[in-house]
């Protein structure tokens, strides 16, 4: 997954534009043409198309367990299930 690059926006009525806005969001330069697309994705919620490597019930049987799991052991089974 490529990092975020953030833009700081301080104009209020871009601001509020931007924040009203539910559908995908088009950003064109002076001369009109598309320099980027983005879309607004809910909080807690993942953008269209990204799925989660952990299952909901893989989730719900994690909720459902007294302690935890070490850190270390999330990773080595991420690790194990997608290779990196």
């Amino acid at each position: 997954m490529t990092p975020a690059t953030t833009v700081v926006i301080s104009d209020p009525e871009l601001l509020a534009k931007l924040a009203s806005s539910d559908g995908v969001i088009v950003f064109r330069g002076p001369d009109g043409k598309c320099v980027r697309m983005a879309e607004p994705v809910p909080q807690g919620q993942l953008p269209n198309g990204i799925k989660s490597p952990i299952s909901d019930e893989e989730f719900e049987k994690a909720r459902q367990q007294k302690g935890g799991v070490p850190l270390a052991e999330v990773w080595k089974r991420i690790h194990e299930r997608h290779g990196k």
